[in-house]
């Protein structure tokens, strides 16, 4: 408690009283985000400055970077102001949450808050079903004699939906503010605009820009977590506080599609790598995407399923280059990779979701390259064979000499021995019909079928 006269008597004079500082929350509310947050307000209270503006244009996030900004806005001994703004911007879902947190809560024209009903992460329950939604869900929270549906699913969600209740309830009380349509916000996922929400205590005030707002809430007290704090704040200038670029590489790593972009390079890097050993670059390339991805997977919502059947289908997509099944296993592979894409994050909070963009491309892609593969492999079934013994069968030969059963042939730039039917006559152009070891079975070549064979690679030398 004697703290806090050092804290009145300081907010807005002093060497680090003569700034106000701006953080701004832009975009969905991730690990990234949520970090850095906590890390400029846990600095601006070792800084001392006077007041915190905490700017808000987001669409919500993931609950527990929410519940960490929270927890550093309600132990902070500096004051925070929550600032929806510039106008045209939302605190909407996770922002909701943190604007009523706030010591005060303010916003542009023309912006809006609320949709803070919670995002069910994990699958467990039934998504289709909305708990407690409109005057079917309140005359069911009115009327104790009503069945409630025991169900694990509907258990599960009435005890999100009813945790984020209490927990925004304890926040606006706190702070004074409206509780029941907080509660609203949550359980009927309503919304306000900026002039509505003023006029029913949600927030305090509404300002054009942050210059404004710090003219208007000079004077006012407000209670920190060390104690009660008088503003002075008009003659303040602001320190816009940007995220830094570890910050905004992280936010960029921990992006839902780009993490999956990252881990789809990752797979088929080591997959190339495999198939191409010495080749160095995808393998390299490869490690570090996974590697990257599985860092961001690591602090997302990540269904391993999911992950697991992406894995499973690039590897029935390598299996059909080595294995060619006619598309059988390349199909397999596509829809494996699909679903598994569908399924791997599991969340649909705003923001965070892999983009459906995203995945149509990279299975229109990957089914090009099947019917490619298919293609080549059909092609190469019916192309005549060129190496090995199988390659002698058709071509043109020339006799050595006269031989009625057993002789020798010019082919393929060597003497061979040669059996044929019919009686041969030397420098007789023949064809070969068989190979048994190094003895070719030849017939003459009929004029009338000289033109389907115009491979001379037979043709005797000359002087031979």
């Amino acid at each position: 408690m004697l703290i806090a006269p050092l804290y009145a008597s300081t907010a807005g004079n002093g060497d680090a009283g003569s700034t106000a500082r701006e953080i701004p929350i832009d975009g969905a509310i991730g690990p990234a985000i949520g970090n850095y947050v906590v890390d400029q307000i846990e600095q601006a209270n070792a800084d001392h400055v006077p007041v915190i503006i905490l700017r808000l244009d987001t669409p919500g996030g993931l609950s527990a970077s929410m519940r960490d900004i929270v927890k550093a806005v309600l132990n902070s001994r500096v004051p925070v102001i929550g600032y929806v703004g510039p106008p045209g911007a939302r605190a909407a879902s996770a922002g909701t949450y943190i604007l009523y947190a706030t010591h005060i809560a303010a916003m542009a024209p023309a912006t809006n808050l609320g949709a803070a009903t919670p995002i069910e992460i994990g699958g467990a329950g039934d998504r289709n079903a909305p708990a407690n939604n409109g005057k079917r869900g309140e005359q069911a929270d009115a009327n104790s004699d009503a069945t409630p549906d025991l169900s694990n699913g509907a258990t599960e969600r009435r005890k999100q939906v009813n945790d984020a209740v209490a927990y925004i309830r304890s926040l606006a009380e706190r702070r004074g503010r409206n509780a029941d349509w907080a509660e609203k916000a949550v359980r009927q996922a309503a919304s306000l605009s900026a002039r509505q929400a003023a006029k029913r205590n949600v927030v305090d005030l509404i300002a054009d820009n942050p210059q404004a707002l710090l003219t208007a809430v000079d004077g006012r007290q407000v209670d920190t977590a060390a104690g009660p704090v008088t503003l002075h704040t008009a003659n303040l200038s602001i320190d816009k506080r940007a995220p830094g670029w570890r910050t905004s590489l992280l936010a960029i790593i921990t992006n839902p599609t780009v993490a999956y972009l990252l881990f789809m390079i990752g797979i088929v890097g080591l997959a190339a790598e495999a198939l191409m050993p010495g080749a160095t670059l995808p393998g390299t390339v490869g490690a570090i995407s996974l590697i990257a991805a599985l860092f961001a997977f690591h602090v997302l919502p990540v269904s391993y399923g999911g992950a697991a059947l992406i894995v499973l289908g690039v590897l029935l997509f390598v299996a059909e280059a080595f294995a060619p099944s006619f598309g059988a296993l390349g199909l397999g592979g596509i829809v494996a990779i699909v679903f598994g894409s569908i399924m791997l994050m599991e969340s649909d909070v705003p923001g965070y979701d892999v983009s459906m963009g995203v995945i149509i491309g990279i299975a229109i892609a990957a089914a090009l390259i099947l019917a490619l593969m298919v293609w080549l492999f059909a092609r190469s079934r019916r192309a005549r064979i060129e190496t090995g013994y199988e390659g002698l069968v058709g071509r043109d030969c020339i006799a050595l000499t006269d031989f009625e059963r057993d002789g020798r042939v010019w082919l393929h730039g060597e003497s061979w021995r040669a059996v044929s039917d019919t009686p041969v006559a030397r420098d007789q152009s023949l064809i070969v019909t068989g190979v048994d070891g190094l003895t070719v079975s030849v017939r003459p070549r009929c004029a009338a079928n000289a033109s389907d064979h115009p491979n001379n690679a037979g043709r005797r030398p000359e002087g031979n």
